[in-house]
C-alpha cells in the first residue's frame, strides 16, 4: 500500500496510526501542502479532490479518511478498532463524528488560509479561531470520555478504538494552536497513554520524513 499524506495533516496522522496498529506495511509518500503539491495536476490525477490522505491499495486509490478507515477495518479486522456490539460501535463513531465533522473541518489548512487572505486575520487571530472550535468540541468529548472510558486510557471502554485514532491527532493540533488542556483532564490522560503505544509513536508528525520546523 502507498499512503499519500502530509506529516502535519491530522487526517493523514489518523491513517498512519491505523496502518501501524494493524501491522500493515505501507510506503509513506509526502505531499507537501506547504508547497501546494496537493493542488498540482500530478496529484489531482491520484485524488481528484486534491486532499490528503489518499491510499493506493493497488486495485484502487481511496480518499477521505473515514472511507479509508472503514476499508482497512473491514479488510483487516484484527486487532479490531470497533467494539463488537452495535451500541458500542455507534458510541465510537459518535466521537469520530465530533472530531471529523465538527472540529477538524473548520480548522483545516484551506479554511485558515481563507481567514488570512480574505479576512485579513493574523496568526494569533487564526490560532484563537482554532482554540475556540477545538475547545468547544473537546468539552463534549471530555464529558463523554469521562462517562464511557473504563480506566481513562481510551475514549471508550477499555481498548483502543477509532475514537482514539481520531482524537489523538486533534490533541496534537490543539497543542499546536495553544489550547490549554487543563479543562480536559480525561482527554489529556488518554493522549498520554496513547502516545506510549508504538502505533501512535511511529505515526507522530515529528517522526515523519517530511517533517519540517
Amino acid at each position: 500500500m502507498k499512503l499519500y499524506g502530509y506529516y502535519r495533516s491530522s487526517a493523514s496522522y489518523r491513517i498512519r496510526i491505523m496502518l501501524n496498529y494493524k501491522g500493515l506495511d505501507f510506503e509513506n509518500v509526502a505531499v507537501r501542502l506547504d508547497r501546494g503539491e496537493h493542488r498540482a495536476d500530478e496529484f489531482r490525477r491520484i485524488n481528484t479532490q486534491g486532499f490528503v490522505p489518499a491510499l493506493d491499495v493497488g486495485a484502487a486509490v481511496l480518499a477521505q479518511s473515514p472511507a479509508i478507515a472503514e476499508y482497512i477495518e473491514e479488510l483487516y479486522p484484527e486487532p479490531p478498532l470497533l467494539p463488537a456490539d452495535a451500541i458500542g460501535r455507534a458510541r465510537v463513531r459518535e466521537i469520530v463524528g465530533i472530531v471529523g465533522c465538527d472540529i477538524h473541518p473548520i480548522q483545516n489548512l484551506r479554511i485558515l488560509t481563507h481567514l488570512r487572505s480574505e479576512f485579513g486575520q493574523d496568526d494569533e487571530s487564526v490560532s484563537a479561531w482554532c482554540r475556540r472550535w477545538i475547545g468547544e468540541g473537546f468539552a463534549v468529548i471530555e464529558k463523554l470520555a469521562a462517562e464511557r472510558s473504563t480506566e481513562g486510557r481510551y475514549v471508550f471502554g477499555d481498548s483502543l478504538t477509532l475514537g482514539d485514532v481520531w482524537l489523538i491527532p486533534q490533541v496534537f493540533n490543539a497543542r499546536r494552536f495553544g489550547l490549554d488542556l487543563a479543562p480536559f483532564p480525561t482527554i489529556a490522560g488518554i493522549d498520554a497513554h496513547c502516545q506510549g503505544l508504538e502505533a501512535f509513536a511511529k505515526a507522530h508528525p515529528a517522526r515523519q520524513p517530511d517533517a519540517v520546523s
